[in-house]
């Protein structure tokens, strides 16, 4: 008992010193450690050595395969749109820290809209839409919570026409998730942009918006047009501001067919896009 004195001693020495000096010695740019110091430990006994108690649980999967989480994590190798270097470990930054002298942790970030798991509002495409006000605030929430069905897109092609007539998708389904080769690939795992992802091109936009009751429309990479077809594919699904596009799904290992899919983005007045979290319930 008398060897772990010190370490308490200097714990609760270290703790005092810095709420007494914080305004001095607060430095906003550590994340999450100061830099450059050798601060004593005072964390929890056993969370930096891998104690199991004390590792926090990170799961895709709950409540015995019922529920999938279907959003990516936020992590500086995501990809980004037309980028090499992915989202970067600069876009989560400690503001205030308690190891700095603040009372709480406090954190910020920036990122585009269309990171990650995102959806997009009609204004994306439509200049008039923006002006009009027809962003992420004005979504109908019940179209992106519902009946779902997940399908598999045959693995050597972009959503064409043909590729739509041959999914056989019944009358009635309002929201499909089609799961591509981009899936296979694991490109939403990927730092560099890949051109070669799988999406709609313009005649498969078409062939579903004309001769189908989808209303909302989830991929697996940042863009449900293909790439060569990118404002083309856009500018059919969002002009009838109808449907709603849910983009960078994470759609590996959950079996096909009906389930639950509940998506809330966040209320950014005036934008054209949010990230979003997206569940499936089976």
């Amino acid at each position: 008992m008398d060897s772990l004195l010190p370490l308490s001693f200097l714990c609760f020495l270290a703790l005092s010193i810095s709420h007494h000096f914080r305004a001095a010695s607060a430095n906003p740019a550590a994340y999450p450690t100061i830099p450059g110091t050798n601060s004593v430990d005072c964390s929890i006994p056993g969370a930096a050595g891998g104690n199991p108690d004390h590792i926090p649980p990170r799961r895709e999967v709950y409540d015995n395969g019922r529920i999938f989480d279907i959003t990516h994590k936020y992590v500086p190798d995501m990809p980004v749109w037309d980028s090499k270097d992915g989202l970067g470990r600069h876009f989560l930054w400690l503001e205030k820290s308690i190891k700095n002298g603040s009372r709480s942790n406090n954190s910020a970030m920036k990122l585009g809209v269309h990171t990650g798991t995102h959806v997009d509002a009609p204004s994306h495409f439509y200049d008039n839409y923006l002006d009009a006000g027809f962003d992420v605030d004005s979504l109908d929430i019940e179209v992106l919570n519902g009946y779902a069905l997940l399908v598999d897109v045959p693995r050597d092609t972009n959503i064409t026409a043909e590729v739509m007539r041959s999914l056989s998708i019944p009358h009635g389904v309002r929201r499909v998730l089609f799961r591509t080769l981009n899936t296979d690939r694991r490109l939403m795992f990927k730092k560099e942009f890949d051109t070669t992802y799988v999406g709609f091109m313009e005649d498969g936009a078409k062939w579903l918006v004309e001769n189908t009751d989808i209303k909302l429309v989830g991929v697996d990479y940042l863009s449900a047009a293909a790439y060569e077809h990118s404002v083309q594919s856009h500018l059919v699904f969002l002009e009838s501001r109808e449907i709603i596009l849910v983009e960078g799904l994470k759609l590996d290992d959950i079996p096909e067919g009906i389930c639950t899919l509940n998506c809330l983005p966040l209320r950014l007045v005036g934008s054209e896009a949010s990230p979003i979290r997206c569940i499936l319930i089976r």
